[in-house]
C-alpha cells in the first residue's frame, strides 16, 4: 500500500501552506511546534523544491509556445520545415525532452515521499477522498494546495437556468460570418486581452501574491473555502465570510463581490465591505486561479448563478438580503445577477461601464475597427440592460484612465456616463428628455466636487421637493419602472428632478481605475 501511495504523490496536488484560524482547533498536521498559533507556508525539501522549479520553468515554455504557435506555424512552414523527413527528428527530442519531464516528476514525487508533512497532508487527502464526512473535511480545511480537490471543498451544481431567447434562424445564417469571426478572435488573443487573469504566466507570478490574500482571509477572517461547480461542469472556487455571529450591523447583508479582468478574490475587492462589517461572499471567474474553464460570457453568467444559488442553498441568505457589488467589468456578471434575480436587494457597479466595444475599438489598429464593428456591436451591446427595479449605486473613477475613450483627462469620455444615462433614460423617461440628458451631461463634465456642486446650485435643485414629487408618484402609481413622472412638469422642475436623480445614483471618485476602494467611498445605494 505504502508503495502505491508512493506512485500517487508524484502527481499529487502542490501543498501551499497550512492555516490557522480564529476559534479553530489546532490541526494534527503542526508538527513544527504545539505553540504555534498561526498558519505557515509549506517548507518543501531541496529535492523537491527544485524539481518543482523544473517543473515550473516547463510550464512556462510550454504556455510561451502554446501562445506564439500561430506566428511559428505560419514561419516554418514559408520555411519547409514541414517535411516528413525534417518532421522525424523533432519529433524524437520532443519525446526526449517528455521522457525527462517524466524523470523530474519522479524525483519530486521521491522528495515529497521523505517529507513527513507532506506524507501526513496525502495520507489526510486520500482519507477524506474515500471517506468524504464533515469530520474528514474538517481536518482538511486548514490546508491550502492546488490543484484544489473534491474532497476538500463543497460542491453545488443547480439546474441549467435559460439564459437569453435565441436568435431565429434566417438572422443566425445572415449574422453567420461574423459569429465565425468573433469566434476566433474569442478563442486565440482576445479571451486573453479581455481577461489578462486567466492567463497562466500571470497566474503564476501572482501566485505568492494569491497565497498571502487567502491566509489572510482564513487566518484573520476566518473564511471558508467552498468550490461550486456550476452547470456547464465549470468548479467555481469561492471564499466566505460569515459576520452574522459578530453582531455588526451590516453582518446580516450578505455582499457578493464580482472582480475586474485581472482581479482574484484573494486580492480584490473583497476588503473593501469587509471593513465595512459586510458578510462577504467572493468568486474567481472561471480559469481564474483554481477556477477551472475559460471567461466566456455563458460560462460567466453561469458561475455567477452557482454563487447566488449557493448564497442562498448553503449560507441560508434570501435575496432581498444580497447585494452585488462588482468592479470594471465585473459589472456584467453583476448585471446578469440583478436581470435573473430581481428580488436581490441592490447592485453597486464600480468603474464599470455600458458597453465593450468602444473600448475594444481604442486599442484596436484602424484597419480592425470597421471590420470589428459590425460583430462587436452583435456580441457585446446585447448583455446589459438596466430592467432591474431595485436600488443602484453607480461609482465613477474621474480620473479612469482604462474606461475612457479619450484618456482620463476627458471625463466625458467616460463610459460610465453612459451607463448612468442609459439607466435613467429607462428609469425616468419623462424627465430625461432633450433638456433632463443636457443638463445630467453637464454635470457630469464637472471635473470636481466644487464644479459638480456649483451646476447643481445653479439650476436651484431642492432635494426636499424632489424627493416629495417622486414619493407622491410611488404612491399613487406603484413601484414598476418605467415612471411617467415629469411628464406635467415646467421644463425647469424636470431640469432639476434630473439632475437631483443623476446625484443619487452615481457618486464620483476621484481616483484612477485601479485604486482599491476604501470603505468610506462604499454605501448601500439610495432608496426613495
Amino acid at each position: 500500500m505504502a508503495g502505491w501511495m508512493w506512485l500517487r504523490i508524484f502527481f499529487g496536488p502542490n501543498l501551499q501552506r497550512i492555516h490557522s484560524s480564529p476559534g479553530q482547533s489546532r490541526p494534527e498536521i503542526y508538527l513544527h511546534s504545539p505553540s504555534i498559533s498561526q498558519g505557515w507556508n509549506y517548507q518543501p525539501l531541496r529535492l523537491e523544491k527544485h524539481t518543482d522549479s523544473v517543473i515550473g520553468w516547463a510550464s512556462v515554455l510550454w504556455s510561451l509556445s502554446y501562445y506564439s504557435s500561430p506566428l511559428l506555424l505560419c514561419y516554418l512552414y514559408k520555411k519547409g520545415e514541414f517535411g516528413l523527413v525534417k518532421f522525424v527528428p523533432v519529433s524524437q527530442y520532443v519525446g526526449t525532452v517528455l521522457i525527462c519531464l517524466l524523470g523530474v516528476v519522479c524525483l519530486r514525487g521521491w522528495g515529497r515521499w521523505k517529507n513527513s508533512e507532506y506524507v501526513q497532508f496525502f495520507s489526510i487527502l486520500e482519507e477524506t477522498r474515500k471517506n468524504n464526512t464533515p469530520s474528514n473535511k474538517v481536518r482538511l480545511e486548514p490546508l491550502f494546495f492546488f490543484p484544489l480537490s473534491k474532497a476538500g471543498v463543497s460542491l453545488l451544481k443547480p439546474e441549467s437556468r435559460l439564459r437569453g431567447a435565441a436568435d431565429g434562424v434566417l438572422q443566425q445564417v445572415r449574422t453567420l460570418p461574423c459569429h465565425v469571426i468573433s469566434f476566433l478572435i474569442a478563442h486565440s488573443f482576445g479571451r486573453r486581452m479581455l481577461y489578462p487573469g486567466s492567463v497562466g504566466l500571470l497566474q503564476k507570478f501572482m501566485r505568492p501574491m494569491l497565497q498571502q490574500g487567502q491566509a489572510k482571509l482564513i487566518e484573520e477572517f476566518n473564511g471558508q473555502r467552498n468550490k461550486l461547480v456550476a452547470c456547464d461542469g465549470n468548479e467555481i472556487d469561492t471564499m466566505f465570510v460569515d459576520r452574522r455571529a459578530d453582531g455588526r450591523p451590516g453582518g446580516s447583508t450578505l455582499v457578493i463581490c464580482c472582480e475586474g479582468n485581472a482581479g482574484f478574490y484573494e486580492v480584490g475587492c473583497m476588503n473593501t465591505p469587509l471593513e465595512g462589517g459586510y458578510s462577504v461572499l467572493g468568486w474567481n471567474h472561471p480559469g481564474f486561479g483554481d477556477s477551472t474553464g475559460v471567461p466566456f460570457p455563458q460560462n460567466e453568467a453561469n458561475a455567477m448563478d452557482v454563487v447566488i444559488q449557493f448564497a442562498m442553498q448553503k449560507l441560508g441568505f434570501q435575496l432581498n438580503d444580497i447585494i452585488i457589488y462588482a468592479w470594471s467589468i465585473g459589472g456584467f456578471t453583476a448585471s446578469w445577477a440583478v436581470m435573473s434575480y430581481p428580488e436581490l436587494k441592490a447592485v453597486v457597479l464600480d468603474a464599470s461601464f455600458d458597453d465593450l466595444l468602444p473600448l475594444a475599438l481604442k486599442v484596436m489598429p484602424a484597419s480592425w475597427r470597421l471590420r470589428a464593428s459590425p460583430c462587436g456591436e452583435q456580441c457585446l451591446t446585447r448583455y446589459f440592460s438596466p430592467r432591474y427595479p431595485g436600488p443602484v449605486l453607480l461609482i465613477r473613477r474621474t480620473k479612469d484612465e482604462i474606461i475612457t475613450t479619450a484618456g482620463p483627462e476627458d471625463i466625458m469620455s467616460n463610459r460610465g456616463n453612459d451607463l448612468l444615462l442609459k439607466l435613467l433614460q429607462f428609469r425616468y423617461p419623462k424627465v430625461m428628455a432633450d433638456e433632463g440628458v443636457r443638463v445630467v451631461r453637464e454635470w457630469l463634465g464637472a471635473s470636481n466636487t466644487i464644479a459638480e456642486a456649483t451646476v447643481y446650485s445653479q439650476y436651484e435643485v431642492d432635494d426636499d421637493w424632489c424627493v416629495t414629487v417622486l414619493q407622491s408618484y410611488r404612491t399613487h402609481n406603484g413601484t414598476a419602472f418605467p415612471w411617467s413622472v415629469g411628464e406635467d412638469m415646467t421644463l425647469e422642475c424636470r431640469r432639476r428632478l434630473a439632475l437631483f436623480l443623476a446625484r443619487k445614483y452615481m457618486r464620483n471618485f476621484e481616483t484612477t481605475h485601479c485604486t482599491p476602494l476604501p470603505f468610506s467611498e462604499f454605501r448601500a445605494p439610495w432608496t426613495l
